[in-house]
């Protein structure tokens, strides 16, 4: 909590998500996940970036998946991503 007050970004741990639309033209992923700590959100359904593109070659809609998101320049962005166990 104190590093959040004096503006220093936590280090995110990966949430668990269900794929619900791959969007390849827009370059985005709609997930319903867990609450995202790092970025003060409840968990919710709702449109992500990806920092690779590639990634969404890979998805599809109802995988499990394990991700990290960050704000990157106001966008929030998956910057890490996984097959969920």
């Amino acid at each position: 909590v104190l590093a959040a007050v004096a503006g220093i970004q936590m280090p995110a741990a990966p949430v668990d998500g269900v794929v619900k639309k791959v969007d390849r033209n827009a370059g985005k992923v709609t997930v319903a996940h867990g609450p995202l700590v790092n970025l003060n959100m409840p968990a919710m359904t709702m449109a992500f970036r990806v920092k690779e593109a590639g990634w969404l070659d890979r998805l599809k809609v109802d995988d499990k998946i394990r991700f990290v998101a960050e704000s990157i320049d106001g966008t929030l962005t998956i910057v890490r991503l996984e097959d969920a166990k």
